[in-house]
């Protein structure tokens, strides 16, 4: 699984932290959230960290569940 790219932050004055993804806004933190962002953010890789507070990242099972029984197609019982 490739390394996730194109995050970036940016600290507001206000204490909000905003989240970026190749430049479009994916997400705010405020309050508790921001401090506790920050503060892991000193101590470990950045862009997985902000691809995981964002939840755009894969978990490295999709191609597992792709082929369950469940994903396979056919009849499906509804009632």
């Amino acid at each position: 699984m490739p390394r996730p790219q194109g995050f970036a932050y940016e600290e507001r004055k206000d204490g909000s932290v905003v989240l970026t993804h190749h430049g479009r806004p994916a997400g705010v933190l405020r309050g508790a959230r921001a401090a506790k962002f920050l503060a892991e953010a000193a101590s470990c890789d950045v862009q997985l960290l902000m691809a995981r507070w964002t939840g755009s990242y894969r978990f490295g099972n999709e191609r597992q569940a792709r082929n369950h029984p469940r994903h396979r197609g056919g009849a499906t019982r509804r009632g």
